[in-house]
């Protein structure tokens, strides 16, 4: 991985790349190939996908909350195993809060269900370097789902102090 590390909105291209990069990103849910194509292409502006020689080696997914143009739901944040510890999820998620078209984003919400201890360290730190509150608090039950799937705690990071980055 001595190769530069690029940065950038998902094309339709990527579709299938990212789609194998959450393939390899366990614990993450597996969505459809459609999924990630529909990201890559109308919700590009809040994603952002990490690429080496063409490989996407990293990627996040989000949207802004309907009715709530200051916050940016954060779906998935997937690193590939070569890339971790080089600070490639903190560079997507800046990458897309750098966009002039997202200057009005000042929260982030997330899910992360509670065995997923380095999603939830990953974004206290972010919130911390952003002098952001993050509050807690369980979003989706057990119950709520048709297959086991552990709950989701959804979390509330802001308001963004965007003179820290």
């Amino acid at each position: 991985m001595g190769t530069q590390i690029k940065l950038t909105e998902p094309e339709k291209s990527d579709g299938k790349k990212i789609f194998n990069l959450i393939n390899r990103c366990k614990p993450l849910d597996v969505n459809s190939e459609y999924l990630y194509l529909l990201q890559s292409t109308y919700f590009s502006n809040t994603c952002s996908v990490a690429k080496i020689d063409n490989e996407v080696i990293g990627f996040i997914s989000g949207y802004l909350v309907p009715n709530k143009s200051d916050t940016l739901f954060i779906w998935q944040v997937a690193v590939d195993e070569r890339a971790r510890g080089k600070s490639v999820a903190k560079n997507l998620l800046l990458e897309i809060l750098n966009r002039e078209c997202n200057n009005n984003i000042k929260y982030i919400h997330t899910t992360i269900s509670p065995d997923n201890k380095a999603s939830q360290r990953f974004f206290e730190k972010f919130a911390n370097d952003f002098d952001a509150n993050v509050e807690s608090s369980t979003f989706l039950e057990i119950e709520d789902f048709n297959n086991a799937h552990e709950k989701e705690v959804l979390y509330k990071i802001g308001p963004l102090n965007k003179g820290k980055k």
